[in-house]
């Protein structure tokens, strides 16, 4: 049999791809599709809903502040100055609102948030609910304007402000102190419970500024 004048194709061999390096690719695949499940799981939740705690009184107060207002309460001569920042717990500072997880759990919520940190909410609301309660003028947080003489310095740190177990009310603990010249340091606490008119975040924010509100007052009856 004579020989064939063309050469017979030779197949190139597949390159080596080293066991090694194959494996090494492995968690990269895998994190490329648990981040498209999570974009996907993400895609299909609602845009969060922001809250605000607002500087003006809650709805069951309104009537009071208004009663104050018309009244005009007599400022005193020596303001106070309400320190910063008031303390709250690490847990609470973050964005989203934390709801009950069993007895002793909480979750925060991914589609209800707190629109300003409650690190600069609190001290906000409950300086100006001060306000209304005492009179324009009568308590101050840094910067002081210059030349202010005050009549002492009140310290507040928030030692829990939490929705309820049953989610169906709003939990608050406080303590602050007042020091004024020449009068000895006073310490005072305060424990509450505000009901919610009902379990969805809309009605918890309201407890939630409720619960500040009355704060405001227990704090208010010990600057005089």
């Amino acid at each position: 049999m004579k020989p064939s004048l063309f050469a017979h194709p030779i197949s190139a061999p597949a390159p080596h791809v080293p066991s090694s390096r194959r494996l090494s690719a492995l968690p990269v695949l895998a994190a490329l599709a648990l981040a498209t499940v999570l974009t996907g799981c993400a895609s299909r939740l609602p845009n969060p809903t922001l809250y605000v705690l607002h500087s003006a009184p809650p709805v069951e107060a309104q009537r009071q502040a208004q009663t104050l207002a018309v009244n005009s309460p007599e400022v005193s001569a020596a303001p106070w100055q309400l320190v910063l920042p008031v303390r709250l717990p690490a847990y609470l500072d973050r964005n989203a609102l934390l709801l009950p997880e069993g007895a002793n759990g909480v979750q925060p919520s991914l589609t209800h948030r707190w629109a300003e940190l409650l690190s600069s909410s609190v001290p906000r609301v409950l300086a100006q609910d001060l306000i209304t309660l005492r009179g324009e003028g009568s308590v101050w947080s840094a910067p002081l304007p210059a030349g202010l003489v005050l009549k002492g310095q009140l310290r507040v740190e928030i030692i829990a402000l939490d929705v309820a177990a049953n989610g169906q009310a709003v939990t608050l603990s406080a303590r602050w102190s007042t020091v004024g010249a020449p009068a000895a340091p006073r310490a005072h606490n305060l424990s509450l419970t505000v009901p919610s008119r009902s379990p969805d975040a809309d009605s918890l924010v309201s407890a939630h500024r409720l619960a500040l509100w009355l704060l405001a007052q227990a704090i208010a009856k010990t600057l005089d």
